[in-house]
């Protein structure tokens, strides 16, 4: 495990590109892997959840290669899913899991899901629950967890299923569950999540509507679809650029430049709330990429202001609320956030774990059941004790929101263990060494 002692460093200049998107990445994936004949994907992340996914799809059929700077996939076809000899390993990979369940649910084949320990906490049992009326079968702990056992349905039932909880991941599974199944499959939405299944879906050749009534998204898509082979390039992930725009916005002197990085608006909101806290982020070049909004932004040192973020924002930031609070915690004035109940059951209590990491670091914080309440420095480098030390408990957000507190620290911040960065952010610390040097 090794620990790293994040230290302060000059303004963060220049320009940088971060990793592909990790759930468009994810996605072009399983799509590729579900059209008949050859899709090419250029700016894949390479992160090993990504290659989870990768080696799940290889073991169910499948053909997955990298030729240079592109990764090209030639796919089974929807229905052609081909039993795995052995278990799925999904490592730390949730997206993996939960998005797999699907595709597997409505194929005649039994499949074995693992993974790591920090995985094997997580909460699968809001994916079992609307798979199993779709004619699905699962043998699971009590409580849904991995290791599970699931048997697909052929042919399995189209289904209406309003979500409980703002889940993408959910959402998705029963969509890509429903591209497998005879007649319309239906997912109502009461909050709008994260959109790239449908857009992908839909540039995949599926036939697909959303429409939206009295608020809520209501999205159908048609089985038995068949997909067709796609050139994808996937931007840059706005969950990895975060780190390096909160980074330039708390260090004095910082001006810089992160190249095309996604804008979705349903995963942009970390920009909209930076900017509402004073935060100068400038879009240049803005255009589109595969049906995606891109843009390159410039982030310089600005003297952010605690505000009360509006809870309905949360769903598209959900990812980049630890690396907001390390903004929160340098900004003048007290930020309040609430309506983050998703947090608690990611990779890590994030809520509990970053209460814990920013108070070791000698912020003042308060945790509720459903968010933080923190009382920033006031630009004031944040002063922790020299033989505190964060713990990652293996979770990568954490690792890296503490990694951006360093450079705001008087003495840096102590990190337990920075493996977990390459589950998605695989050249972080290069990245970092060279905006700062």
């Amino acid at each position: 495990m090794p620990a790293h002692r994040f230290l302060p460093r000059g303004p963060l200049t220049g320009r940088l590109r971060v990793p592909g998107d990790k759930s468009i990445s994810h996605r072009s994936i399983m799509f590729g892997a579900l059209a008949v004949g050859e899709t090419r994907v250029t700016g894949l992340l390479e992160g090993e959840d990504v290659m989870a996914t990768a080696a799940a799809m290889r073991a169910m059929g499948a053909q997955i290669e990298k030729s240079g700077d592109e990764w090209i996939i030639h796919g089974v076809g929807v229905g052609g899913l081909l039993q795995p000899e052995q278990a799925l390993d999904m490592g730390n990979s949730g997206t993996s899991t939960r998005l797999l369940m699907g595709l597997v649910a409505s194929h005649d084949i039994t499949t074995s899901f693992t993974g790591d320990a920090s995985l094997s906490k997580r909460p699968m049992g809001r994916v079992i629950d609307p798979l199993s009326l779709m004619g699905a079968h699962f043998e699971a702990s009590p409580d849904g967890t991995l290791p599970l056992m699931m048997r697909g349905a052929q042919p399995a039932v189209p289904i209406t299923y309003r979500l409980p909880v703002a889940s993408a991941q959910v959402k998705s599974a029963v969509l890509l569950a429903g591209l497998n199944t005879p007649g319309i499959t239906t997912v109502i939405e009461p909050v709008p999540t994260r959109d790239h299944s449908e857009r992908m879906l839909r540039g995949f050749g599926a036939e697909l509507e959303v429409e939206e009534v009295d608020g809520e998204r209501i999205i159908r898509i048609h089985g038995e679809a068949e997909l067709k082979p796609q050139q994808v390039e996937v931007p840059g992930d706005p969950s990895s650029a975060a780190f390096f725009i909160v980074a330039a916005l708390i260090t004095e002197g910082s001006d810089l430049v992160i190249e095309n990085v996604g804008l979705n608006p349903t995963r942009a909101g970390i920009v909209e709330v930076l900017r509402q806290m004073g935060g100068s982020i400038e879009e240049l070049d803005r255009r589109e990429v595969g049906g995606e909004p891109v843009a390159d932004l410039r982030v310089r040192h600005s003297a952010l202001t605690g505000i009360e973020v509006d809870p309905s924002i949360a769903p598209s930031m959900i990812d980049e609320f630890p690396v907001f609070f390390v903004a929160a915690a340098l900004a003048n004035g007290t930020t309040t956030t609430s309506g983050l109940d998703e947090l608690r059951v990611k990779e890590s209590d994030r809520l509990s774990a970053m209460a814990a990491a920013l108070t070791g670091a000698g912020v003042q914080v308060e945790e509720s059941e459903d968010g933080l309440t923190i009382q920033g420095s006031g630009g004031e480098p944040l002063r922790g004790t020299s033989n505190s030390r964060t713990k990652t408990h293996l979770d990568h957000r954490i690792a890296m929101s503490m990694a951006v507190a360093g450079l705001a620290s008087r003495d840096g911040v102590e990190v337990d263990d920075i493996a977990p960065i390459q589950t998605s952010f695989p050249n972080f610390m290069e990245l970092l060494d060279r905006a700062a040097s």
